[in-house]
């Protein structure tokens, strides 16, 4: 069993502030400063670049990739961080394209996060006219799998509302009609348990900078199912995804397996910080994390509802459909989440009207749960949200 309680005490949170915003940037591990510092000190500082091999940098990559595996049900050896969640996102739409040649339609949902569609849909425009992202409601995504379809991109949990997909249902309806599947895990990893080789997927990617704790910044990753791995062309074709980096050949020769998808020089500073919050996750169970979460939002919603009815539940109120968030829909939800947030209270607002907390039982209890409701009922009850400093919009909201 996951001892949560030993969990939250590893990290570092702000004194008299309930923290339900780690779906968008986990907090501190309490380990990952002096981490980072020693790396800085005694690798960066005293070994300079012989910290290549001597520090074990070059492995990085794939060794948080394994690590990260283990949370998402991947195969060893089938993942491997680094660089931006668009650039893994571009990297595996445009390999998924390749390897359905004669098909040119991109199917995704209007729930998508936006940037998957802005990337898929520029990736496209650049392939040709007759290529087409077509974009549908997402309970109209079953019925628009076609054998016209070449790419299926969803991100599973829905970022507004945490309505999940059934990724199992979808791949295995995406693979009747030849379809090749893109997962993007950003609101998954950490949150639920995912089985990406259970499901047979073929591509997933994720950012690690939000439940799981990596940091602003933190590196992405991306998935290849083994049985693709040897066939996909990368289409970022960087440099330390060839096969020999360092005989600076001239042409191109893809390396083995899932290390044909690194692109770039590896950012070891922001890599040094997410194995610190990986060693907290190598302490927890997924089923268990489940588990809390689902006591946390079930408890969550029944408070709010009962003491806030000016809040309407966005999210779906079956925790089976859900992800480890839980979202109320106000008109003035901009405004009252900055009065949450001035009042120790700290979660996010996504336009129109959607206010949005996440719950990650890492470092969130139950306790956590019965004061946030308190302090979300006295600024509702009286309207303190109310007041012209609440409504001001600020660049990240």
């Amino acid at each position: 069993m996951t001892d949560f309680s030993a969990t939250k005490a590893m990290f570092e949170l702000p004194e008299g502030v309930i923290y339900l915003d780690g779906n968008s940037l986990g907090p501190l591990p309490n380990t990952a400063s002096a981490r980072v510092q020693g790396m800085l000190t005694d690798e960066w500082g005293q070994m300079l670049i012989t910290g290549w091999n001597k520090a074990g940098w070059m492995g990085l990559p794939a060794g948080l990739g394994d690590r990260i595996g283990r949370l998402i049900g991947a195969e060893t050896g089938s993942v491997v961080t680094g660089d931006t969640l668009s650039i893994k996102v571009y990297q595996a739409v445009a390999s998924a394209l390749e390897l359905n040649p004669g098909r040119k339609v991109v199917l995704s949902d209007n729930g998508n996060f936006p940037s998957d569609l802005y990337i898929a849909d520029g990736l496209l425009r650049s392939l040709g006219d007759d290529y087409e992202l077509r974009v549908v409601d997402p309970e109209d995504v079953a019925g628009a799998i076609t054998e016209e379809v070449a790419v299926l991109m969803l991100t599973e949990v829905d970022y507004r509302s945490g309505r999940m997909h059934n990724m199992k249902a979808l791949t295995e309806l995406a693979h009747t009609k030849g379809v090749v599947t893109v997962w993007d895990l950003a609101h998954s990893a950490g949150a639920i348990p995912v089985d990406l080789a259970g499901c047979n997927a073929d591509f997933a990617v994720g950012c690690t900078y939000k439940y799981l704790n990596g940091g602003p910044g933190a590196p992405a990753f991306i998935y290849v199912a083994p049985r693709l791995a040897a066939n996909v062309r990368p289409a970022l074709s960087g440099w330390l995804g060839h096969e020999a980096p360092f005989a600076f050949d001239l042409d191109y020769r893809p390396g083995s397996g899932i290390e044909r998808m690194r692109v770039g020089t590896p950012p070891i500073i922001q890599m040094t910080a997410l194995s610190a919050a990986m060693d907290i996750w190598d302490m927890a169970n997924m089923a268990d994390v489940r588990a809390k979460s689902i006591e946390l939002t079930e408890l969550f919603i029944e408070r709010v509802e009962a003491s806030c009815p000016d809040l309407r539940l966005a999210s779906p109120r079956n925790p089976e459909l859900r992800g480890s968030q839980i979202s109320f829909r106000f008109k003035e939800g901009y405004a009252a989440m900055q009065a949450l947030i001035a009042h120790g209270v700290v979660g996010d607002f996504r336009a129109p009207d959607i206010m949005r907390f996440g719950f990650t039982p890492l470092y969130i209890d139950e306790g956590d749960v019965e004061r946030a409701v308190e302090i979300i009922t006295e600024i509702m009850q009286n309207r303190l949200w109310d007041a012209p400093e609440y409504k001001v919009r600020q660049r990240v909201t």
